[in-house]
């Protein structure tokens, strides 16, 4: 049996839900914007990239090309409840749905045929539901694999559907360009063009042992890539409790340059993320931190994996400093993240250790004050800026600044 696979994108997402909320926004040119002092578009309605306002502008960049445009501030809570509503949808049609992101996810419908018709009638059915109880549209592929699902879902926006049946595909990919593959970003894309590949079809004819003698193991699936091969299954994603990594990133209110500076940031980052991990009730092994440096354009991560579980905040400082001391700062840093993955739950457990317990009160301790009266009420004494220090008070009133994104996936 052939496989169906479904990839649902929904369609300028956040901008449609702000719209939807508010109907004097309806047919306007709308930009989503993160709260920080130096955010960026997110998301840009259809009627605001018809001037040419894209995700990444600055806001300022996409005011000079749309003067009308509208700028509002991001609210992540609508934005998940309508993506949790959507998925739920989804699985009444099967249960082996994959959220890719908030806003598109993987179906495998090849056994639902029998209960709910053709693949088509499935897209059609959940285009129509999503419409008509939500008022947002969606573009729809059809294929047989998550790659060609996910090409053919790009083909055709807003409100799209596209098939890529079995006996389609070679005509399909031979004009196709590289770079619409997932998984083939720019540098690969530069990298294979310098090989005179461009097109999918290309790719899938180039000698396999040319690619692997230039891209290592790889080489091969990227030949099976050019042929739409992909035999990869849609992995069910659990429910919200099942919890994958905890990431907090912050686009800093100037660009900094010393290392004080960014540590500063970096154990607050770690606080962040420890306390939504410990909320979650999960450990991780992995730390990784994120870059962005001040030409917006240069980018830097790295991740260690350690050898035991953790979600102390420290815990993941630590770890974090020590993929900062390894990496070459060439320029000041506009962006910081953290990020705790390769997680496990775990039962709260007391440490036989008596400096441990200690450790592990106090942080609950903390937790509690913060989960009750706001983030950061009680924080590190290192985390205050020099004024703060001086006075050796914690101000209640302090926050902290330019939270550009929080991950939780």
């Amino acid at each position: 049996m052939d496989r169906a696979i479904l990839h649902i994108d929904m369609n300028a997402f956040f901008a449609s839900v702000e719209q939807q909320a508010n109907p004097d926004l309806q047919g306007k040119p709308v930009a989503v914007v993160g709260s920080g002092h130096r955010t960026v578009i997110t998301t840009a309605s259809y009627e605001a990239r018809r001037f040419g306002v894209k995700t990444g502008m600055a806001i300022w960049e996409g005011r000079r090309a749309c003067p009308e445009l509208i700028i509002i501030v991001g609210d992540n809570k609508k934005y998940t409840h309508a993506s949790r509503q959507i998925i739920g949808m989804m699985r009444q049609y099967t249960p082996l749905v994959e959220v890719f992101s908030i806003d598109e996810a993987f179906l495998d419908v090849t056994h639902s045929r029998a209960l709910f018709g053709s693949a088509e009638t499935i897209a059609h059915q959940l285009k129509a539901r999503i419409r008509q109880e939500l008022g947002l549209t969606c573009s729809v592929g059809i294929a047989p694999n998550k790659l060609l699902a996910k090409l053919a879902s790009d083909m055709q926006k807003p409100d799209g559907l596209t098939v890529i049946a079995p006996d389609r595909i070679g005509q399909v990919l031979e004009s196709i360009a590289i770079g619409d593959l997932c998984g083939i970003g720019r540098k690969l894309e530069r990298q294979l063009n310098l090989l005179g590949i461009k097109s999918c079809g290309q790719l899938g004819r180039f000698p396999e042992e040319l690619l692997s003698r230039k891209f290592g193991v790889i080489g091969p699936r990227l030949r099976e890539m050019g042929q739409g091969i992909d035999d990869s299954p849609v992995l069910a994603t659990e429910g919200d409790e099942q919890v994958k990594s905890v990431g907090h990133s912050m686009t800093l209110r100037k660009d900094i340059d010393t290392r004080q500076e960014i540590l500063r940031y970096l154990l607050q980052l770690a606080e962040m993320v420890g306390r939504r991990a410990r909320r979650y009730g999960v450990s991780g092994r992995t730390v990784s931190i994120y870059i962005r440096f001040a030409d917006f354009f240069t980018n830097i991560q790295k991740q260690i994996t350690l050898g035991s579980y953790i979600n102390l905040s420290n815990d993941i400082y630590r770890a974090a400093v020590r993929l900062l001391d390894s990496m070459e700062l060439s320029q000041p840093v506009r962006l910081l993240g953290v990020c705790l993955s390769n997680l496990e739950y775990q039962e709260q457990q007391p440490s036989l250790f008596e400096e441990e317990r200690r450790k592990e009160q106090l942080t609950r301790a903390m937790d509690a004050v913060n989960d009750r009266f706001g983030d950061f009420k009680v924080t590190f004494g290192s985390m205050l800026n020099t004024e703060e220090k001086g006075s050796h008070v914690i101000s209640p009133a302090w926050r902290p600044e330019g939270i550009r994104s929080v991950v939780v996936t």
